[in-house]
């Protein structure tokens, strides 16, 4: 499996995301709680080190699996968190982005995972005209990137990251030190290609999450789409195989985190890492939606 430089750390371009770890809408503990520790064991055995959570997955429960399956770390394992919202007690995704939450949900997730610094931690950014939460102070995002960059001075973080950010605000992210971009991108949904590029030209990983399209309303399928399901019967892989595939292809600093809570699935997307599309392959995956 090839590798990209993420924060100083060379890693497997497919990683693990543990969004699917906790229960029904990442929220609560999970349906099989061994099948959640066997997947991450499973995880560093195939040889990934490159493992994306949050303490707002559960809130907690992903965190604390990964843990009681992994604690204490490879040396190689690199654990990524993201920070700026929180739940509410009826599963509610909420923003919670004034610096001094930010502050807070660092030293959270250090103590629930178990170490005193991460190497990544990405900023999720929330537009002020989303931010409907009456409750919630809106921050400016020059604010939030000098907290971020506090907790990188102050040894809680090696690095950070932004995530949900336009072109724009990820290019102010990576001018104030960000070292990976974390935005929904797949080959059914291409609406970042410039933030991709943006990122390749400087050097950034560019982490795709929904990789395979999502569970959530609106959001088409990559498995499901007749031309991913073509290529795989004829090339012998699956679907998913397709979609990541053609994601690895796309750019070589892109890195996948694709989550699962099985270990069939995860076996099933570490083996895209292996796969080698035929040009007409990418042809006709390029093609669709033009």
């Amino acid at each position: 499996m090839t590798t990209y430089e993420l924060a100083g750390h060379s890693v497997a371009r497919v990683g693990y995301g543990a969004m699917q770890l906790p229960g029904p809408g990442v929220f609560g503990p999970p349906r099989d709680h061994d099948e959640a520790i066997a997947v991450l064991k499973r995880a560093v055995e195939l040889g990934i080190n490159h493992i994306d959570t949050s303490q707002f997955y559960g809130p907690n429960v992903s965190n604390e699996l990964i843990r009681e399956a992994l604690h204490p770390y490879a040396d190689d394992l690199v654990l990524v968190s993201k920070i700026g919202a929180r739940r509410d007690e009826q599963g509610n995704w909420l923003p919670d982005q004034h610096p001094d939450a930010l502050k807070a949900a660092v030293r959270e997730n250090l103590d629930t995972l178990g170490v005193e610094r991460l190497p990544v931690v990405n900023l999720r950014v929330m537009p002020k005209d989303e931010m409907s939460d009456p409750g919630t102070e809106y921050c400016p995002l020059d604010d939030q990137l000098a907290a971020m960059q506090e907790l990188v001075d102050d040894g809680l973080l090696e690095h950070f990251g932004v995530s949900n950010v336009t072109r724009d605000e990820a290019a102010r992210g990576i001018d104030a030190g960000a070292v990976c971009v974390q935005n929904p991108y797949s080959l059914l949904a291409r609406d970042d290609e410039a933030t991709l590029t943006l990122c390749a030209e400087r050097g950034v990983a560019y982490v795709p999450f929904f990789p395979l399209g999502s569970a959530f309303p609106g959001m088409p399928k990559v498995t499901e789409n007749e031309t991913v399901k073509a290529i795989a019967e004829e090339r012998g892989i699956t679907p998913s195989q397709v979609g990541l595939a053609w994601l690895l292809g796309r750019s070589e600093n892109v890195l996948l985190i694709p989550g699962t809570s099985s270990v069939a699935h995860l076996e099933e997307n570490c083996g895209a890492g292996d796969v080698t599309l035929e040009p007409g392959d990418i042809d006709a995956l390029n093609a669709i939606g033009a």
